[in-house]
Formats: structure tokens, C-alpha cells, sequence
């Protein structure tokens, strides 16, 4: 299949979340079966040092805090390579966990890469996608085509913490 043919999954509730190790940005390999017992925010974004991308994981690194307080980790999934990550890290002052997948074959089990409207034209690319995962490893709650501005205090109003 190549990437022009991709027809994406959409997770729903209740399904088992598709598990994945990936590298962060420090190289270290990052399991989701590793945060079991604890709820976990699973977000895809296209591009670190990008605009929208940038404010995402500033407002996601803002929130941090209070999420972990109400028992949610934070996990970014792009494409980029550990190296970018880490030079996102550090120019942003991101104390978020963001983890490579330059293969997309996790964004693409989790349906965050496909077909997607840009400026008008049909493209394929990551679909800014967020999903909370519950402590037992299942898809509670699932959005695709997210707004990166926004979308952080939008997800903090829903789960009742501002």
C-alpha cells in the first residue's frame, strides 16, 4: 500500500489501543504498555518547529501539570526524527514526552495519517488527532482534525480540570 492509498482506521471507545515503542527525543524507547494503570493523552501532530504544531505543545506543556495532577500523562507522536525532537524540546522548553515515528505505521494504527484537507487541496499527510487512553489500555475518547490552537484548554473543559 503506498501512502497515496491509505483509507485511515478511526478508533472509537472501548477499543484496545494499539500499542507502540518508539524513540524520543533523547533516543530512549517510550512503551504506551508502560503507562498502564494510568490514563494517557496520545496526541499526532505533523511537524515539530512548525506554527500550529509549536502552540500545541506549548499549551500541551502549559497543562502538564494539571493533567498529571488529575492522572494523565502526555505522549506527541510525529514523524520527525529524535534529533528535530530534541531541538523542539529545547527551543520551546517542552516538559512533554514526544516520541518519533518516521515509518507512520503508529500514526497510521491509530488513523492519524491519511487523506486530509490542506489550504483547500486533498492531501496525505498526519491528521492532528488526540485520543485519551483509560488506565486499562483502551480508546476512551477519540478526536481526529483537531485545531492546534485551542484544543488544549478545549480538552481541559471536557475532562472537567478548568
Amino acid at each position: 500500500m503506498t501512502e497515496t492509498d491509505v483509507a485511515p482506521v478511526r478508533l472509537t471507545p472501548g477499543e484496545v489501543a494499539p500499542d507502540f515503542t518508539l524513540p524520543d527525543a533523547d533516543g530512549t524507547p517510550v512503551s504506551l504498555a508502560s503507562y498502564r494503570g494510568r490514563r494517557v493523552i496520545v496526541y499526532c501532530y505533523p511537524a515539530a518547529l512548525t506554527p500550529g504544531c509549536t502552540t500545541q505543545a506549548v499549551d500541551f506543556t502549559a497543562a502538564a501539570g494539571d493533567l498529571a495532577e488529575a492522572g494523565l500523562d502526555i505522549i506527541g507522536i510525529s514523524p520527525d526524527a529524535p534529533d528535530k525532537l530534541l531541538r523542539f524540546r529545547e527551543k520551546e522548553e517542552l516538559g512533554i514526552t514526544l516520541v518519533s515515528d518516521p515509518e507512520k505505521e503508529v500514526l497510521k494504527a491509530y488513523g492519524a495519517f491519511g487523506p486530509k484537507k490542506l489550504y483547500g487541496k486533498e492531501v496525505v499527510g498526519v491528521i492532528r488527532s488526540t485520543f485519551i487512553i483509560d488506565a486499562e489500555g483502551r480508546i476512551e475518547k477519540a478526536a481526529y482534525n483537531v485545531k492546534a490552537t485551542g484544543h488544549v484548554s478545549k480538552l481541559l473543559r471536557d475532562l472537567g480540570l478548568s
